[in-house]
């Protein structure tokens, strides 16, 4: 089966299952057209003021003919419900899956447990499964290091790690193409660039921001959900990589990572994105009153290249920086 993924989950069961995971968000953003998606949302009766990914998602579900969609309902969105009652009214197979608040291993295995019954994975492939999703993520933290020395863009850095996500569907074709790419960047010059900015909170709906950041100077060393959907945990077994993933949890999980990133990597300034309509907004205050280091927030709503104000906006925090 095509199961559609609302975030990151588990995939391990998904593949021992021989079905092949589709993140929707990955789908829907680099699609050559993905404001019609919206509009078509909104077309069947999803309201103006509704974050644009979750109408995107639900327009991808559909159009791409999803067997199914996995979508987290305790960890991500608090719009997802809502998202898959409404897929389950136009006929679309619905699971879905929850991160445990208090991050307790018994309840994540239960659902990971569920899941595998669901997609009638088989636990005998499992195995080799796991090492071979694992082989791929230690490609990504290859890729990972190589954007800190300054050998590959934030862009780059945002499109591997963020298809940790799925695996595009296939891991083999994964690692061929990271291989490839690790074969090229590692042989490089050295990025020319003035300034080192992290780059944290949900990936951007802008579809120009990492290029509007390298023609101002910046390179982006750390990308902090993207990274987290790489499961940058190498000394932990596969199940215990959930728990420690940062981003279904508590924002104290993700500050904790922001900090020691910023340290480690020599990060002088941050972006926050958020997302228009999202929960995740509230906790803006509290990640700029934890970070010492100068934080600019900004926003999008829908699908498209940045606004004229946004890049005033960014402009002028790279040359405070400078």
């Amino acid at each position: 089966m095509k199961i559609g993924l609302t975030t990151t989950v588990p995939l391990e069961p998904i593949f021992a299952g021989n079905h092949v995971p589709k993140d929707l968000n990955n789908i829907f953003i680099t699609s050559t057209d993905p404001e019609k998606y919206v509009v078509n949302a909104e077309i069947d009766g999803f309201p103006y003021n509704t974050c644009s990914w979750i109408k995107g998602l639900y327009s991808v579900a559909i159009k791409e003919k999803m067997d199914a969609v996995i979508g987290v309902v305790r960890g991500d969105c608090s719009n997802t419900e809502s998202l898959l009652d409404f897929l389950d009214f136009k006929n679309v197979k619905v699971i879905p899956f929850s991160y445990p608040y208090d991050k307790n291993v018994s309840k994540l295995e239960d659902e990971i447990n569920n899941l595998m019954q669901t997609l009638k994975s088989d636990k005998y492939e499992l195995k080799r499964i796991i090492d071979q999703v694992d082989e791929a993520r230690k490609l990504a933290w290859e890729i990972d290091y190589l954007t800190v020395k300054d050998k590959v863009t934030g862009l780059e850095n945002h499109y591997y790690l963020v298809n940790t996500s799925d695996f595009l569907g296939n891991v083999k074709n994964y690692v061929n193409s990271a291989k490839e790419f690790l074969s090229i960047a590692k042989n490089r010059e050295k990025i020319d660039y003035t300034l080192r900015l992290g780059y944290i909170g949900v990936p951007p709906i802008f579809t120009d921001l990492y290029n509007f950041l390298s023609e101002n100077g910046a390179h982006v060393v750390f990308n902090e959900v993207q990274r987290q959907f790489s499961m940058p945990f190498p000394e932990s077994d596969w199940i215990e990589k959930y728990i420690k993933y940062t981003y279904p949890y508590t924002v104290k999980d993700r500050i904790s990572d922001i900090k020691n990133e910023i340290k480690k990597r020599k990060i002088e300034g941050i972006i926050h994105y958020v997302q228009s309509f999202c929960h995740r907004q509230i906790l803006d205050y509290v990640i700029k009153d934890s970070i010492d280091i100068p934080v600019l927030t900004i926003e999008g709503n829908r699908p498209g290249p940045l606004d004229e104000r946004t890049k005033i906006r960014i402009e002028s925090f790279i040359d405070m920086l400078l």
